[in-house]
């Protein structure tokens, strides 16, 4: 197998991990082969699914996962439909809610009675919040951030468009149509140059055609942006909003819009040095000690 080229990013303190290689499995739903990337460790009190965001897939926060894994954690890393080794009968027909209800059945698929921390990277934040929203089985999430896309201010920032909000108002209407199935690159829609602090890792991100150098549907996208999540005020699973403190492109205050709405129990944590894509120390740390520290005090919910 190849060395995963994201690795090179991780501080070399914390390389030693990366020499762990995913166990790759498939998973059949609706005519979607679903690659889920994992550590397996039966002997951990609790479990962690890690869940990307667009633009990502499970290799590129497998650096990240495999230090979870190293510190005993069971985890899993899924491809979403459009991403990473995913493969789907129809991409042009794939829609944000495919991806919530995809989630919200593997999630109950695999329920093995140990405490399910749901660990989402940029927009697969809002998504692994969305899930727990929905799934009994979630004990808590672990979101970089929390974007809602029917924010207006959340949308500005996101795009390439500025207060356009790609996709936003009369073009999201336009994108129900035929138009829903043109297939676009990504990196059209999303200013990946804003991925990382490292010029880098960015450009990585950007041209992966597993990643942001892929093409998704209009129609996707259009889902997105007029998906209403479940409103804060009815979230009671935990949620720790792990935030990147020299995030470029998605401010915290972005987050905390939605945070300090939450009925649930919640915390911020502010990764320290680290971008969008946090792989800078001590933000990297942070993320882990966060993440192991729920691991081995697991909230549980009751049923």
């Amino acid at each position: 197998m190849t060395a995963n080229p994201y690795a090179a990013f991780l501080p070399s303190e914390l390389r030693s991990a990366t020499g762990l290689e995913p166990e790759a499995t498939w998973w059949p739903w609706q005519g979607h082969n679903i690659h889920i990337a994992r550590a397996r460790r039966p002997e951990a009190p609790s479990r962690v699914l890690v869940i990307h965001g667009a633009g990502g897939h499970s290799g590129a926060l497998w650096p990240l996962a495999s230090l979870l894994a190293e510190r005993g954690l069971d985890i899993a890393a899924v491809d979403l439909p459009l991403y990473g080794r995913t493969t789907s009968p129809s991409p042009e027909r794939v829609r944000y809610d495919d991806w919530v209800r995809l989630l919200t059945d593997l999630v109950e698929a695999e329920h093995d009675e140990r405490p399910l921390i749901l660990l989402g990277a940029s927009i697969g934040g809002m998504l692994a919040y969305e899930v727990a929203a929905r799934s009994p089985q979630v004990s808590t999430v672990v979101a970089t951030c929390l974007l809602d896309p029917r924010d207006r201010r959340a949308r500005a920032r996101m795009t390439r468009f500025g207060p356009l909000g790609v996709l936003g108002g009369a073009l999201s209407l336009l994108a129900r149509g035929r138009l829903a199935t043109t297939m676009i690159p990504m990196h059209r829609v999303a200013d990946l140059s804003k991925m990382s602090r490292n010029p880098e890792l960015s450009r990585l991100c950007a041209a992966d055609p597993l990643g942001g150098g892929s093409d998704v549907p209009l129609g996707f996208l259009a889902s997105y942006m007029r998906y209403r999540h479940t409103p804060p005020e009815s979230m009671t699973t935990p949620v720790t909003l792990a935030h990147p403190g020299l995030d470029a492109w998605t401010p915290i205050e972005l987050s905390m819009r939605w945070v300090r709405r939450l009925a649930g129990p919640s915390r911020t944590i502010v990764l320290r040095e680290c971008g969008h894509f946090p792989i800078e120390e001590p933000g990297v740390t942070d993320l882990i000690e966060t993440v192991v520290g729920l691991a081995e005090h697991p909230h549980r919910r009751d049923p």
